[in-house]
């Protein structure tokens, strides 16, 4: 399947693969590691919330001046290569916090906060480039395929940076976390490259469309998009009250070994990313609220998974549900947002969006964090009380925001026993696809 419309942006997609590929050993070395680093400098579990929060707050907020930077740049592709080598700039002085002993928590959470704003902020520039690049009516699938591939590649570098920790010497995890840092600053500067060869073609826009923070918030009471952004980004802060702290729970309170920690850890990435090609077909094909609908409600029960047992083998499987959970959710979560909004308001919608969800992110860590230091212990652990909050807020979140969020465009209606086979390309007997034909709104 041919998933551009002329040579030169079929061109560019595999420039961007490449890309993809060498960012994604950095994503993969870094992501899942900032928080084993903290705790080895003697951070607190406040500390961790504040590693999550505060690189994810102005991260956030920093995207509201993306498009600035493409007017004064005059090029989406220049704003995008611009950020993301400062990005491996930043990654580059993490490691060599990691090597010298003179490294502090607040040195490395502020440099932290750096390597997140400046990779956010070429975010919706790379998101609308490959809008017009990607043929609209195969973005799922592309996505899907792309995100699957690349994402094997994220698991396989963390899984091998784990490895890596667990057979080094303890006298010598500085050196390991200075190795881990330095190779994502190497391939980062691999993907920068390969952005730089890509085409940055003519915005599908009309140039006299203007767009302001202020429209966008005022839409937020209103429009179909506003139930959406509310929606994820209320469900941002219900997950983030507790993710920042799984990595806490096994390292310092299970006491897993660097192995353990790593292969749990990439146990919901890889069968996240397995699974985007399924959902990348099936959401082209019935939606992506559908999809977004089916797949909240799974999230919103995985902490309480992790409160029923915490065995490395059970926890495992655990992280296979939160992995296939997420796959939807994630995929369809942003390619709800290329569906909805026009090309011309694209950038500052996908920065509105970002800002939104990146507070509440933010302020969602910030509260985990903060309520740890005085939450009582459920099974004689505080962090398993902060699970049940958040699952209970997740919970409510996915039941009752998705109400009335209707999708954008024309969809086939499916049953949810339907949507399961489908996805494990399994169909029994009795069960038919009823095709709307193309007149409903698969939500």
């Amino acid at each position: 399947m041919e998933f551009a419309e002329s040579d030169i942006n079929r061109k560019s997609l595999r420039f961007s693969f490449l890309d993809g590929v060498f960012a994604s050993v950095m994503i993969g070395i870094t992501q899942d590691y900032f928080t084993p680093f903290l705790l080895f400098l003697g951070g607190t579990s406040f500390q961790v919330g504040l590693l999550s929060a505060f690189p994810n707050m102005v991260a956030s907020l920093a995207q509201l001046r993306t498009a600035e930077f493409i007017r004064m740049l005059r090029s989406r592709k220049r704003t995008i290569t611009s950020f993301v080598f400062l990005q491996a700039l930043m990654i580059g002085a993490i490691a060599f916090v990691a090597l010298g002993g003179w490294s502090s928590v607040t040195i490395f959470i502020s440099l932290a906060v750096l390597f997140t704003t400046f990779g956010a902020i070429a975010t919706p520039a790379w998101g609308s480039l490959m809008s017009d690049i990607v043929a609209g009516d195969r973005r799922g699938a592309y996505f899907g395929w792309r995100n699957s591939l690349l994402g094997c590649i994220v698991v396989m570098a963390s899984f091998g940076a784990g490895i890596l920790l667990h057979w080094i010497e303890p006298g010598r995890l500085r050196e390991g976390f200075f190795a881990l840092f330095a190779a994502a600053c190497v391939t980062r500067v691999a993907s920068w490259y390969f952005l730089t060869r890509m085409h940055d073609p003519e915005p599908a826009h009309h140039r006299g469309a203007r767009f302001d923070p202020l429209t966008f918030f005022e839409k937020l009471r209103s429009s179909n998009f506003a139930r959406f952004v509310m929606f994820v980004s209320l469900m941002s802060f219900s997950v983030s009250m507790a993710a920042p702290f799984f990595a806490v729970l096994m390292i310092r309170d299970l006491r897993f070994n660097y192995l353990e920690y790593s292969v749990i850890t990439a146990t919901a990435p890889l069968v996240m990313y397995l699974m985007m090609g399924r959902w990348g077909r099936l959401a082209d094909r019935i939606g992506n609220v559908r999809v977004l609908k089916f797949t909240a409600p799974i999230i919103a029960g995985v902490p309480l998974l992790w409160i029923a047992g915490r065995h490395p083998v059970y926890l495992f499987f655990a992280q296979v549900i939160s992995g296939f959970a997420w796959s939807g959710f994630q995929l369809a979560a942003s390619n709800f947002i290329f569906d909805a909004v026009a090309p011309d308001r694209r950038v500052k919608y996908i920065s509105y969006f970002n800002v939104l969800n990146g507070v509440l992110l933010s302020l969602g860590a910030l509260l985990g964090g903060s309520l740890l230091s005085w939450l009582p212990g459920l099974l004689g652990l505080p962090i398993l009380t902060l699970f049940a909050i958040s699952s209970g807020l997740r919970i409510v979140v996915s039941t009752a925001l998705p109400v009335g969020l209707k999708e954008v465009r024309a969809v086939d209606a499916i049953r949810g026993n339907e949507l399961i086979f489908s996805l494990i390309g399994m169909r029994p007997m009795g069960i038919e696809r009823k095709n709307n034909g193309g007149k409903g709104q698969g939500g």
